[in-house]
């Protein structure tokens, strides 16, 4: 079973970030708004929070909740997914994250093959979550559309990325 000393340091810190860039993913693909991106956010974070605790949780996932209650452990994670943003789209950063996500596949077939159909699998969830946590078009939270073509293309995209269905 893997856990993250089957990691070097900066693989690590590509697959502690892997949940926010599978999240950032949806957002940079329908920007929401401030409302929309909060939701989005919980709705991440909630996913790491549900998984991690489950009690039938692999030793990877308890060792990314672990490192992402500290401060230290988000740090790391934050500073991981920063893009660098002059001049880009939102389009562009996308696809970007979306890179970064396919390297985190690439690791993880590598350094934990049981493990990572599963975990990449929960990362499409991630994405999948972000995805249906905010309505776009609406009015402050009401009306719209749940899910956007453009939202359903990234998720997809994350799946491609990550080879999984």
């Amino acid at each position: 079973m893997a856990d993250k000393s089957s990691f070097t340091p900066e693989e690590w810190k590509a697959v502690l970030a892997s949940p926010m860039l599978a999240g950032l993913a949806v957002t940079l693909a329908e920007p929401s708004g401030l409302w929309g991106m909060l939701k989005e956010s919980m709705a991440s974070a909630n996913a790491l929070m549900t998984a991690g605790k489950n009690p039938s949780a692999s030793p990877l996932m308890k060792a990314i909740l672990a490192d992402m209650e500290t401060s230290d452990g988000r740090t790391i994670a934050r500073e991981e997914i920063k893009i660098d943003l002059s001049g880009k789209s939102p389009a562009e950063i996308k696809q970007e994250v979306i890179a970064k996500l396919g390297k985190v596949g690439q690791i993880l077939d590598a350094k934990a093959p049981q493990e990572a159909p599963a975990f990449k699998s929960w990362l499409k969830y991630v994405a999948d979550q972000v995805a249906e946590a905010a309505s776009e078009g609406g009015v402050m939270g009401f009306g719209g559309t749940q899910v956007t073509d453009n939202e359903k293309a990234t998720v997809d995209e994350v799946g491609k990325v990550l080879k999984v269905a």
